[in-house]
């Protein structure tokens, strides 16, 4: 199918939904340490918190990628997954400030990662689906630009209650989570089914023809089945995905180690605070403020980002923006002042606005497209796989190997991060002709 091109306004409202699935990421990676921390969870067990998020991801992506693929309806192929998942994520993230015990939030973190999930796999697929191959690099640069938007005013929020809107600095800890924290999470409710509200009725999915529309009806989902032929997916994985997997291991092994560690990182080395005072408080309102920065980078820089896929191939941009960013996490060690981290946060900004878009634009054209929704999911397990060894590993790390330091850990992800980057350089079967577009290389098969 010859897809029309997308006018600037018709890629903007597609992505717009992604900036509201950010209000539910950039609140949990802000808040979520600092809510164990206050429900009395000692910093080497927050790890193993963590763990609903990697493990729902590696389940829900690519069954409901799939089941996307062989569904349609009057909302069309992705949608209703996209407006369904919102509503559960935004109960989800109104329930989460509210919870009572410390295994309360850890299970409302599971129910809300399903929900999100839900709502962001379809997502990717909608932009594969709906561009034309010469634009996915800027339809996926363009949910960056959302995301960056999203998360720079979602991490910010508690910080923002407390210094714009005069909410007061509480003593937190003891099963007491501060009001800031709470407000917050009630705004991003709001604002996360708002734009995803958006995206659905602004629009429109390509209808199938008729034969595709009976093909569909002919494969109506069915679990043994489908998980059957995820696997079956899972062994005809094109080279393309597994070189770009690596890639995607080594960096989420990174992020993850921010985002765990960075709050407890800046309460413990530069607030010297515990999590029953008010300095606790202040140093994850910080934090915070911190992700905002870099989100905010992340904003601003899908603008460059955009023209440099229209120039350059999508690679070494992408190798130049994860070293930078190892730089940036790497640089936390030597911060003994808390306005320096927002010069750690620019070079985090830089390469998380580049994770967020060219690993899906140098991926999605090796890939069948009656399987995109299916291998847009299996994609994200290179995602996901890295956060349970995170979750898994980070626990007893710090404990033998980082002399239970939060700040080590946050640096070993820039280490991560300069891994990643070497890889990139050495995808072999990602080439791209003059103008920076994509294409299938010989090397890349399905």
């Amino acid at each position: 199918m010859n897809k029309p091109r997308l006018s600037f306004w018709q890629i903007w409202n597609m992505s717009f939904g992604f900036l509201g699935i950010q209000f539910g990421w950039g609140l949990q990676m802000a808040n979520m340490s600092a809510i164990y921390k206050y429900l009395g969870a000692a910093d080497h067990e927050i790890a193993w918190l963590w763990i609903a998020a990697p493990l729902t991801g590696l389940l829900i992506q690519p069954v409901v990628g799939q089941m996307s693929d062989r569904c349609w309806t009057g909302l069309g192929r992705r949608r209703p997954f996209i407006l369904v998942g919102a509503v559960l994520a935004s109960l989800a993230l109104v329930l989460m400030p509210n919870s009572p015990t410390l295994w309360m939030a850890a299970g409302l973190l599971w129910v809300l990662d399903v929900s999100i999930n839900a709502s962001m796999q379809p997502f990717r697929a909608l932009v594969a689906d709906t561009t034309p191959e010469d634009q996915n690099s800027q339809g996926f640069a363009m949910q960056s630009l959302f995301i960056g938007l999203g998360g720079t005013v979602s991490s910010a929020l508690p910080w923002m209650m407390t210094n714009w809107f005069g909410v007061p600095v509480e003593e937190a800890g003891g099963g007491h989570i501060p009001a800031s924290v709470k407000l917050s999470f009630y705004i991003g409710a709001v604002a996360f089914f708002t734009a995803v509200l958006y995206t659905v009725l602004t629009t429109r999915e390509y209808p199938p023809s008729d034969k595709e529309l009976a093909e569909i009806q002919a494969r109506k989902f069915d679990w043994s089945l489908g998980l059957g032929e995820i696997a079956g997916l899972v062994m005809r994985i094109p080279r393309r995905m597994w070189e770009l997997g690596v890639v995607q291991f080594f960096t989420w092994i990174g992020l993850f180690c921010m985002w765990i560690y960075f709050s407890p990182a800046v309460a413990k080395r530069l607030y010297q605070a515990t999590p029953n005072s008010p300095e606790f408080a202040m140093a994850v309102e910080w934090a915070g403020f911190c992700f905002a920065v870099y989100n905010a980078v992340c904003f601003v820089f899908s603008f460059v980002l955009i023209q440099l896929t229209k120039r350059f191939s999508a690679k070494p941009v992408h190798a130049f923006c994860l070293l930078t960013g190892g730089v940036g996490l790497a640089s936390v060690l030597f911060a003994n002042d808390k306005d320096i981290l927002l010069l750690s946060m620019v070079g985090v900004g830089i390469a998380w606005a580049s994770i967020l878009s060219m690993p899906y634009a140098m991926v999605s054209t090796a890939l069948p497209k009656e399987n995109m929704g299916a291998y847009m999911g299996i994609f994200n397990l290179f995602i996901v796989i890295p956060q349970v060894v995170a979750t898994l590993a980070l626990g007893p790390a710090m404990q033998f190997f980082l002399a239970d330091d939060p700040v080590r850990a946050v640096a070993a992800g820039g280490v991560a991060f300069g891994i990643a980057a070497v890889l990139t350089l050495l995808v072999v079967s990602y080439h791209a002709p003059k103008g920076g577009l994509a294409t299938v290389s010989s090397g890349g098969g399905h």
